[in-house]
């Protein structure tokens, strides 16, 4: 399996000497980040048997977000926080994407357009569910930025995973949407909402100073798709939150300068290949790097982190019993001598390469070690 880190070693100069004035300071980062992740030059943590007292080095991964290696469980502990708030009710997927003529401006003002995003979405869902018949109250959604297509190219898009149901907060009554008389489920017309939704992003966007009549197209993009109970939908959501936007069995070769990788098409549901140069292929990775400390996953409504005490509530009412996964453990490191499990004795250490000259040092620990 190729390894990111290796392809950014290989590319690394070419790409600075492209792309590199027209790098953020956060994709300066992130190129950092990724390039050093659990290779020689990271932090080191110290690990030591329980059993034989063998003590080894491990080299720490980075963390990004974006890094395909790394927060592992912290996206298995984001999918088990959610499967808590499910409800009993049809579930749908909505998807409002950010039209091809704004998305320059998306690059350039990212934080900006990307917040506008994800709150005129839900903006429109939750006056869609207040004014349906039905529903008449506060919706809830769990929402994911998604910055990519299959391809990797630039493609901002909001889903938002809502249950057909609302709570009345002046009566407090809970709703349900009844299914059509055809038996299928149904939540809302897809072009009143990209209607809607481009009317809340003009405003907001020239609320915040970007004016954008001239560019702005007269029709948007917006979908709505039932996804049954909505766990399948939840997993897709979370496959890219903590993971990176390209799996590393995904790269399959990189070879005379050029790096080739494989994704599935949404039509056809055929495998296909996009070969790039090595610097174009680091690009197309590091335009998804997100602005620091930008929320790329929310939850709004009645699914809002607040509403712990609500939810219990419901199910309790409605004798609902969600579907859990059991909780997965981080796997514990072996020895290498016995066995046994390792623990953590220190971390966020700096190893530092001897001199050439010198002999290498013995004992298990490889190098000087700095706090």
């Amino acid at each position: 399996m190729i390894r990111l880190a290796s392809v950014i070693e290989t590319f690394r100069d070419p790409f600075l000497a492209e792309y590199g004035a027209r790098l953020t300071a956060e994709q300066l980062r992130a190129l950092n980040a990724l390039g050093q992740c659990r290779g020689a030059a990271s932090p080191m943590m110290q690990l030591g048997c329980s059993a034989c007292e063998h003590r080894q080095l491990v080299p720490h991964s980075c963390g990004h977000r974006l890094c395909p290696h790394c927060q592992h469980h912290e996206s298995e502990q984001w999918l088990q926080r959610q499967r808590q708030a499910m409800v009993p009710a049809d579930y749908f997927l909505l998807t409002f994407t950010l039209p091809a003529q704004l998305r320059a401006l998306a690059r350039r003002q990212s934080r900006v357009l990307f917040d506008a995003l994800m709150r005129c979405s839900w903006a429109t869902v939750s006056s869609f569910a207040r004014n349906d018949r039905q529903l008449q109250g506060t919706p809830g959604a769990i929402a994911v930025l998604h910055t990519h297509n299959r391809r990797l190219d630039f493609h901002p898009h909001v889903h938002l995973l809502v249950p057909a149901a609302a709570l009345d907060d002046k009566r407090q009554r809970w709703r349900a949407r009844r299914r059509a008389k055809s038996g299928r489920p149904y939540l809302f017309n897809a072009k009143a909402l990209a209607k809607v939704f481009r009317a809340r992003m003009l405003a907001a966007l020239a609320a915040a100073g970007l004016s954008l009549a001239a560019r702005a197209p007269a029709q948007w993009v917006a979908h709505c798709k039932s996804v049954g109970h909505g766990d399948k939908a939840l997993l897709y959501l979370g496959r890219y939150l903590y993971r990176g936007v390209i799996r590393e069995a995904d790269i399959v070769a990189c070879r005379n300068g050029q790096v080739t990788f494989r994704y599935r098409e949404a039509k056809s549901a055929t495998v296909q290949r996009r070969t790039l140069s090595g610097a174009q292929f680091l690009w197309l990775m590091l335009q998804h790097v997100l602005p620091k400390g930008f929320r790329r996953a929310r939850n709004f409504g009645f699914l809002h982190p607040n509403s712990k005490r609500l939810i219990a509530l419901l199910r309790w009412l409605l004798k609902f019993v969600p579907a859990s996964l059991p909780a997965r453990v981080r796997p514990a490191v072996p020895c290498p001598c016995c066995g046994a499990a390792m623990r953590i004795l220190r971390t966020r250490l700096r190893p530092i390469r001897p001199p050439a000259c010198a002999s290498p040092p013995g004992g298990n620990d490889a190098g000087v070690l700095i706090m």
